[in-house]
């Protein structure tokens, strides 16, 4: 455990890089997906493929060039291809990516994701900048990892638009004639939640440093399956936040400890 002062934003991040297992191809989604695939590919996995929806192919991820968007030039930085969006969201069509990562405005007990509108679509309360390349990813990739900032606003019963579709409800994506992938957890600065794959619905799997069930239960919109056994996930390491702060000095995407 590090004696440094870390933010949710860094607690998140350095959790999801664990995650990932090496020589696996992850299609990195905007913000927080961003800094954790990056720590992941420094520190845990330094053979995993990224790739973004710019067209990027497997590059390696600057402290000197961290890409602010997925079409963001700087994503390209020592990829061994600069392909088209239509070329690697083939990839995805095709069955090639392991992981897709990530995050939204709204997530729902069985996965589903919204980055659309806050409200009634004919007069939102709330406008979001919309699906970019979130749906295909979450569409069709074999696996999808949800990170995002828990506020219980945003984690509940039923999405107000599904813009990236999880299970979609409790009979499961297939049912919808959504063949590919499934959604496979969500990670925030107090949980791993897990996806039930007979009920569809967010599992408990484990409670980041010093969070009580209790804590996260007061701060979900929806009733998740809480097993018999509860994990506590390490705290991130001296290692892991200095990484981070070197992946990202200006603070673009993680926030920092105040």
């Amino acid at each position: 455990m590090s004696e440094l002062k870390y933010s949710p934003d860094e607690l998140i991040v350095a959790a999801a890089a664990r995650y990932f297992e090496d020589n696996k191809t992850i299609f990195v989604g905007t913000g927080l997906p961003v800094v954790a695939t990056a720590l992941a590919q420094k520190l845990y996995a330094p053979n995993i493929s990224l790739i973004f929806e710019g067209g990027a192919v497997r590059p390696i991820l600057s402290d000197k060039y961290l890409t602010y968007s997925p079409n963001d030039a700087r994503s390209c930085y020592k990829a061994i291809m600069q392909a088209s969006s239509f070329d690697v969201l083939s990839f995805l069509q095709r069955g090639f990516i392991d992981y897709g990562v990530i995050s939204g405005a709204q997530v729902d007990q069985y996965g589903n994701v919204n980055t659309s509108f806050i409200g009634d679509y004919r007069k939102p309360t709330v406008k979001l900048p919309g699906s970019g390349g979130a749906n295909d990813i979450a569409s069709l990739a074999n696996r999808i990892l949800i990170i995002m900032r828990h506020e219980k606003r945003r984690f509940v019963e039923k999405v107000d638009f599904i813009t990236s579709p999880g299970n979609i409800d409790e009979k499961g994506r297939e049912s919808h004639d959504i063949i590919f992938g499934k959604p496979l957890a969500i990670l925030t600065n107090l949980a791993l939640m897990e996806y039930d794959p007979q009920l569809k619905r967010a599992k408990v799997k484990a409670l980041q440093p010093g969070v009580t069930l209790q804590q996260l239960l007061d701060n979900l919109g929806f009733k998740p399956i809480i097993p018999e056994k509860v994990e506590e996930i390490a705290p991130p390491t001296e290692e892991e936040i200095k990484t981070i702060r070197e992946i990202d000095p200006r603070g673009v995407w993680v926030k920092r400890a105040k």
